[in-house]
């Protein structure tokens, strides 16, 4: 199955608004369904994708408060720290991919990661 251009596009819009509304087991869900067919077709940004999910399980971790919630959150978010250097100019949807990093970047903060 291969994955069309605009679903990405798409997919990253709704995974900025979910986190904006502090839905991130939702943002998390809207990307990983797209993750699974750019896994298989070695997309380039795969990993990136993949990190923006991990990214977003982070917070949803904190959110949710439970026992040893930090220490899960960090160990998620590694995945995002590895891939997130590939957000930069001259990758496809630049800006989206832009605006969903910068977002997790202002949670880190907010959360003191």
């Amino acid at each position: 199955m291969l994955i069309k251009n605009y679903d990405l596009k798409s997919a990253l819009i709704s995974y900025q608004r979910l986190l904006n509304n502090q839905k991130y087991f939702e943002a998390h869900e809207v990307l990983e369904e797209i993750w699974h067919p750019l896994r298989k077709s070695n997309h380039p940004l795969k990993n990136l994708v993949k990190g923006l999910i991990n990214g977003a399980i982070c917070f949803e971790h904190l959110k949710r408060n439970r026992e040893n919630s930090r220490r899960k959150a960090l160990q998620v978010l590694k995945s995002y720290e590895r891939h997130k250097h590939l957000c930069k100019k001259g990758i496809e949807y630049f800006k989206e991919f832009q605006e969903c990093c910068d977002k997790i970047e202002a949670l880190k903060e907010l959360h003191k990661l």
